[in-house]
């Protein structure tokens, strides 16, 4: 069975043969980073126009992006990742993963969105939870019923 659908934003098709390259795409991209911490095994991915967007509005370019990125690694020196799910459709991967520093801070959850567009990622979205909060932030709409 061929899965195709249309990319509102584009008007062309997409088939599943595409959704499993823009996964394998973003695996090697992340691969490069998590197993080797350099950045720049990243940065290869990455369109020239490349935008990463974060709650409240806050977005940044590439360069600023792969900036942060690099500022990040370094006090993190042993920050574990581990990747629990990798889904795609079309030029959209979302990666859910664990991060956690050894000794220091607070387990976080993480949920990555990247859109891929001529085979480099052109635009990602992150959202950062501390797992320790997760509890109360699934019953934040009670408050509203009171």
């Amino acid at each position: 069975m061929k899965s195709e659908f249309i990319d509102n934003r584009s008007g062309r098709g997409n088939t599943a043969s595409m959704t499993m390259e823009n996964k394998s795409i973003v695996q090697r991209a992340l691969a490069g980073l998590i197993g080797t911490g350099d950045v720049d095994a990243l940065a290869q991915f990455l369109s020239d126009d490349f935008v990463h967007h974060r709650p409240g509005s806050t977005t940044s370019t590439k360069g600023e992006w792969l900036a942060a990125v690099r500022a990040a690694l370094v006090p993190l020196v042993g920050m574990q990742v581990e990747i629990h799910q990798v889904l795609a459709d079309g030029e959209h991967v979302v990666v859910y993963s664990r991060r956690w520093l050894f000794d220091a801070g607070p387990e976080i959850a993480v949920v990555d969105i990247w859109r891929i567009e001529d085979g480099l990622i052109a635009e990602g979205w992150e959202i950062i939870e501390p797992v320790a909060q997760a509890a109360a932030n699934l019953v934040w709409w009670e408050s509203a019923r009171r």
